[in-house]
């Protein structure tokens, strides 16, 4: 990757937030009651004596032989009390799960919030959990032998380890290769580090240790394929990230930020780097083309995004500030800025666009990946809207989701397991929600601005991306439904069945009126050599055979959202007819050119406006309000002021947003 200067292209250096109060400020102002409140991540904690086990040991082990661990789940009884359970089936006569217990992931993320929470509070109660946590975690590793530096998934109650699960996990055993959970290792080794090498040396140097233990294997397994590129439909994909995931590449990334901040080793700033370039080759997309500027989350699909885990804008912007390297950056500010306002506007942060919104469940872990992505991205560019946005994501744990309700609870510290898509709630509060509920937290009480944007925990108003089921259409010259066995492809999903269209074949769809334009893109079956060609009324067509040859990709062809055009204001009529060959068709996204999210609460209200058009559009807004213009990279172009009674037009230029606050 070419290097440039740490100077964007505006002129804005990669710098510290904005927003960090002055003392006199915060003298000035009441402080808030804090959010963040540990009584259910305490109450999952355990503190668990393993036996002996080869190749497993950890920091003063023969001094205290107990070590910091965390139930997985929790699930509330007919009086609301809540239990602690393990994952996987229950075996009473052994006191055994299928799985185990207690997980290295949860165990990793756990140590995060109390290190987090210890030094934004200095409190000593988190400085003592999180350093039994860490020598939890440390004994998960695998210390010696041919996997050394990988990490054992589960541990059964009684402390014995379980590196084969029921049912089974990738890698099998867990401690064969590389994990998502040595990916959560190393960013809670690399956050440890940084906060215990002034607190206590010995400690520290010893995290050090099993930290360059993980990097070692992971330059030995991942990054020995480093610049290797690997066919995915025709792209050409990083083929040295974790798991093809820059979702789990970003978690260790965060951690190797740390340790570099501090003096990482030579090895460890080379992993940085090359893991952070492979990220950055995964942004994809623009304004008005799937996936919007998003960065995705896995190398093997050119189809799908989700929002758990999607850390990787946080990741390339802590690594850019490390590394003094603003091409890292810039992928992380279109995530922020072009898509998340495209993601926000459109539903949500669900668990999967595949491309379609097929699993419409939203959970902690995805919104606090988003929100900690905007902060981060604030923090290296200094620009506020973002931290704007981060408050409008934030607001789905105060009432602004599916469910209309809060999700997380500031007097128990408990965060639900998550919301379906129809409003349904998971009152269970496992170990992963409760920890990201609680990073959250810990990121609001350090912002109050942002804290008390997302109080306001109401959507009073969503309009966005729409989709049409290709079998809601009038079918006509053959074109037939399709419900396929799986919806799931092996790199993507139909939405539910899709329709199979020969040459001549013709569907026709009555859409919902709208008072401005719309992009269309159906959402089609991408095959190599195809010669189908679908023609979509006046507005253009598809080439069904426009995708590369598969490559490493886990199906053939790909199912993919194509821009056609634009339908007009007021138009209702959309029709596609199959020429050259047979066509297969999923559904049809259809995106307002200015699309829109209202949330409000407290008081207040707060509107964002995303444009997909290619000039600037104006919206007529009454005051009182103070308007916002942002451009497609977050930079802020004007601020308005209505007074009451007043009326003024809101500009939203071309792929940027416009924030509208009373």
């Amino acid at each position: 990757m070419k290097r440039r200067s740490v100077l964007f292209g505006s002129g804005l250096a990669l710098t510290s937030p904005l927003l960090t109060p002055t003392p006199a400020q915060a003298q000035a102002r009441p402080s808030p009651a804090p959010l963040t409140n540990l009584a259910h991540l305490d109450f999952l904690r355990e503190q668990v004596s393993p036996p002996a086990q080869d190749g497993h040991t950890t920091y003063r082990l023969a001094e205290a032989p107990a070590v910091g661990m965390l139930w997985t789940y929790a699930e509330p009884g007919p009086d609301g009390a809540y239990r602690r359970l393990g994952g996987g089936t229950y075996h009473p006569a052994t006191n055994t799960y299928g799985q185990g217990a207690y997980n290295a992931d949860d165990v990793a993320r756990a140590a995060v919030v109390y290190l987090r929470h210890w030094r934004q509070t200095g409190a000593a109660s988190s400085r003592q959990a999180s350093y039994q946590l860490l020598r939890g975690l440390t004994y998960l590793q695998t210390a010696t032998g041919p996997n050394a530096g990988n990490v054992i998934l589960w541990m059964q109650p009684d402390g014995t380890l379980n590196p084969s699960a029921d049912p089974p996990e990738l890698p099998d055993p867990s401690d064969s290769g590389p994990s998502y959970w040595l990916a959560r290792t190393v960013w809670a080794l690399g956050e440890g580090y940084a906060a215990w090498r002034s607190a206590d040396r010995e400690f520290a140097a010893f995290l050090r240790r099993r930290l360059d233990l993980a990097v070692t294997a992971l330059h030995r397994q991942v990054l020995i394929r480093y610049g290797e590129r690997q066919l995915i439909d025709g792209d050409r994909a990083p083929a040295w990230l974790i798991v093809d995931g820059a979702d789990a590449t970003a978690e260790a990334v965060l951690g190797l930020s740390a340790y570099a901040a501090v003096g990482a080793t030579s090895a460890a700033r080379r992993a940085l780097r090359q893991f952070a370039e492979g990220i950055a080759a995964l942004s994809d997309g623009g304004v008005r083309e799937w996936p919007f500027g998003a960065i995705r989350p896995w190398a093997l699909s050119r189809s799908l995004w989700h929002g758990w885990g999607s850390q990787m804008p946080a990741a390339l912007a802590r690594a850019g500030q490390v590394l003094g390297d603003a091409d890292l950056v810039r992928p992380a500010v279109t995530d922020s800025a072009v898509f998340t306002p495209w993601l926000l506007t459109s539903g949500g942060p669900d668990n999967g666009r595949l491309p379609a919104r097929v699993d419409r469940t939203q959970i902690a872990y995805g919104v606090d990946s988003r929100l900690q992505s905007l902060l981060a991205v604030a923090d290296a560019t200094g620009r506020t809207g973002f931290r704007r946005l981060a408050g409008i994501v934030a607001a789905w744990y105060f009432g602004a989701n599916p469910a209309a309700v809060p999700a997380y609870d500031p007097a128990t510290g408990r965060t639900i397991d998550g919301i379906a898509g129809d409003g349904t709630v998971s009152r269970n509060s496992g170990a992963e929600s409760t920890i990201h509920g609680l990073l959250s937290m810990l990121a609001l009480d350090a912002d109050p601005r942002v804290a008390a944007l997302a109080r306001q925990g109401r959507v009073v108003e969503r309009v966005g991306t729409t989709l049409v089921e290709a079998e809601q259409g009038q079918l006509g010259g053959g074109a037939v439904v399709v419900t396929p066995p799986s919806a799931w492809t092996g790199e993507s999903s139909f939405s539910g069945g899709y329709v199979r269209m020969p040459a001549g074949a013709t569907v026709r769809w009555q859409l919902p009126a709208l008072d401005q334009a719309r992009l269309v893109l159906p959402i089609v079956d991408l095959r190599p050599g195809s010669a189908a060609v679908t023609h979509w009324s006046s507005l253009g067509v598809v080439r069904h055979g426009d995708v590369g040859a598969q490559g490493a990709s886990p199906a053939a062809g790909a199912l993919l959202p194509v821009t056609v055009g634009e339908l007009a204001s007021g138009r209702t009529d959309l029709e596609a007819t199959a020429t050259g060959g047979e066509a297969v068709v999923d559904a049809v996204m259809l995106e307002p050119l200015v699309s829109r999210l209202v949330i409000g609460g407290a008081g207040r209200q707060t509107a964002l406006l995303r444009s997909a058009a290619r000039t600037p559009q104006t919206v007529r807004v009454a005051g009182p309000a103070v308007i916002e213009t942002y451009d497609a990279a977050g930079v802020r172009r004007g601020r308005v002021t209505a007074a009451a009674g007043a009326a003024v037009r809101a500009v939203v230029l071309p792929g940027g947003f416009t924030l509208i606050r009373r």
